[in-house]
């Protein structure tokens, strides 16, 4: 069988797969899109199955998953935050703080985009050190509000997608003045500085650039992500099965 046929083969069985399976989207996929509070419209179900692993539409994720499994299967182009982590490491700063650039947008490459710098920060909290967590997630705060002291700015960007008359909920105020008097906050005010001038399309960074950061201060479960008993471990199972059932 050549390469063209059993590519073909693949895509045969995996419409025969599909043809088998009801695949519901949870409810947070498609508020907006249409009213949560009405019954989701009914997908034809007789003799079918509901889907109760792995999404044949995606690529399959290794049975022992690490975090650089999750970045190549489950998170979107992550170009921005390898970008980060090299700007950090070229501006001479700690190695929590280049981990931290290097995941804190996963929520918004792989989970979900509202308040990503809180929902990333839960998902790497269990694995790695609290300084690393805390920048994760007060960096969305930080990035509202500028600090001249580190040359650090309020982005022209922010400008552009919200409008000049923006301004933060009361919830960012009262985290960023937390923040702001924590002892933490210039390693989160660091993060803030090499992600906004991480933004440049012909710059190409390869994941393994930062295999030795990672093995010293990601504590990769044993069990793999998903798999363990972290209080996070049903974040990475969604993710890596997205559309299951129940």
């Amino acid at each position: 069988m050549t390469t063209l046929q059993q590519a073909e083969a693949a895509d045969h069985a995996a419409i025969e797969e599909l043809d088998r399976l009801v695949i519901v989207k949870s409810t947070i996929y498609t508020s907006g899109e249409r009213d949560p509070r009405e019954p989701p419209p009914r997908q034809p179900d007789q003799g079918k199955l509901y889907l109760m692993g792995h999404d044949p539409r995606l690529p399959r994720m290794p049975a022992r998953p690490t975090l650089f499994d999750f970045f190549k299967y489950r998170f979107g182009p992550a170009t921005h935050m390898l970008q980060s982590a090299r700007l950090a490491r070229k501006n001479g700063t700690s190695e929590k703080i280049i981990l931290a650039c290097l995941l804190h947008d996963i929520a918004t490459s792989g989970f979900i985009r509202a308040d990503h710098g809180y929902w990333a920060a839960q998902l790497v909290e269990p694995y790695v050190d609290p300084e690393v967590s805390f920048a994760i997630r007060y960096h969305q705060v930080l990035r509202f509000y500028p600090d001249e002291s580190v040359g650090y700015r309020y982005p022209d960007s922010y400008i552009r997608l919200f409008g000049p008359d923006f301004r933060p909920e009361p919830y960012l105020e009262r985290a960023y003045q937390h923040a702001r008097q924590h002892k933490w906050y210039m390693t989160a005010r660091l993060l803030t500085v090499n992600d906004l001038y991480a933004f440049d399309p012909t710059v190409q960074v390869e994941l393994e650039e930062f295999t030795d950061v990672v093995g010293r201060h990601f504590k990769q479960p044993k069990e793999c992500l998903g798999w363990d008993a972290s209080p996070t471990a049903h974040m990475w199972r969604t993710i890596n099965m997205p559309t299951k059932y129940l």
